[in-house]
């Protein structure tokens, strides 16, 4: 975390502080529509399944740590190109959805790839598409960073999610190591346009304003991993 000492006579620290605050809440509040989104993973799409060993190599023990013990019915909102099949139980039922058609052909080869019961389906996260308490387990990874209404996305996982269920999330964020923090600022506002993804987003203060109760929540990578087990209410 930044500290500060409150007699600095300059002032400077306030100033980079108030700077980069600035710049993180401006990149925060900026939203594309999901048809925007949704056009934006379409161009990427082919580069993100070429990159699957990659983000296994970085990913995968994070993903594997939170999602391993997804048990039920499982839910994975914003599923991409199914990245996260690979670590659920193979006993799992997985319904897995995203807004965008290009990844979930992706996903749906994951899925027989790895012969796991289940299904895809192009759906916004922010209005899922499913009846009250549908699911045991709702999992999501790197994603609340993209959605355009967040807190929207959240409390839609609440609502499909079982009361005796789990919401296990699995985000990048802003790092508690400032120069890595600095950098994030710095390239939020490119990065989003180019990409539609928060890169100094806040996974924790998202949760909390969805007043998800929180049971766990943990951070690895210098603070640029946050993994949060929650409950519906």
């Amino acid at each position: 975390m930044h500290s500060s000492d409150p007699h600095d006579s300059t002032g400077q620290q306030y100033r980079t502080r108030g700077e980069n605050t600035d710049q993180q809440q401006a990149a925060q509040n900026r939203s594309k529509s999901a048809d925007e989104i949704a056009d934006a993973y379409a161009e990427v799409a082919d580069k993100l399944a070429r990159w699957r060993q990659l983000d296994r190599l970085f990913a995968g023990r994070y993903r594997r740590r939170q999602f391993e013990h997804a048990d039920g019915r499982v839910l994975d909102v914003a599923c991409g190109t199914g990245r996260n099949f690979r670590y659920l139980p193979s006993s799992s039922d997985v319904v897995g959805i995203d807004i965008s058609d290009e990844m979930l052909v992706y996903a749906r080869s994951e899925l027989d790839r790895l012969e796991l019961d289940g299904t895809v389906h192009r759906m916004d996260a922010q209005a899922l598409d499913f009846p009250d308490d549908s699911f045991d387990t709702v999992i999501s990874s790197f994603s609340t960073c993209t959605f355009p209404d967040p807190i929207a996305a959240l409390r839609e996982m609440e609502r499909v999610c079982t009361p005796e269920g789990q919401i296990l999330l699995l985000e990048h964020s802003r790092s508690h190591a400032a120069p890595l923090a600095w950098l994030q600022d710095w390239r939020a506002d490119a990065h989003y346009e180019k990409n539609g993804c928060r890169l100094n987003h806040e996974p924790l203060e998202a949760v909390g304003q969805a007043a998800l109760p929180v049971e766990k929540a943990s951070t690895a990578f210098f603070g640029l991993v946050t993994a949060i087990d929650a409950t519906p209410r």
